[in-house]
């Protein structure tokens, strides 16, 4: 069993050094700044998305309605025509 911790320890080890190597050549000495500044930036570009998807589905449901053409306000809404009234005469 020692033997099969002492290479999960060295896989585990060499695969930290390979990360920090990465980040180390792709960032140089801000490393930590860029990767929270990339955090900030994968928020914003995820509130982006869900917004257009929430106005897409506003649109779509809205185009919906008026091609089918019920109102997209609910049936109490709706047009009416004025009942006859009987005329006096």
């Amino acid at each position: 069993m020692a033997a099969q911790d002492y290479d999960s320890q060295l896989l585990e080890s060499v695969s930290v050094r390979r990360r920090r190597m990465r980040d180390a050549l792709l960032f140089g000495a801000q490393r930590a700044r860029r990767s929270a500044d990339e955090r900030v930036g994968k928020v914003l570009a995820g509130l982006v998305i869900a917004a257009v998807l929430c106005a897409g589905c506003v649109g779509w449901s809205f185009i919906s309605h008026r091609l089918i053409g019920k109102s997209p306000l609910g049936p109490s809404v709706q047009q009416s025509t004025p009942a006859a009234t009987p005329s006096a005469r």
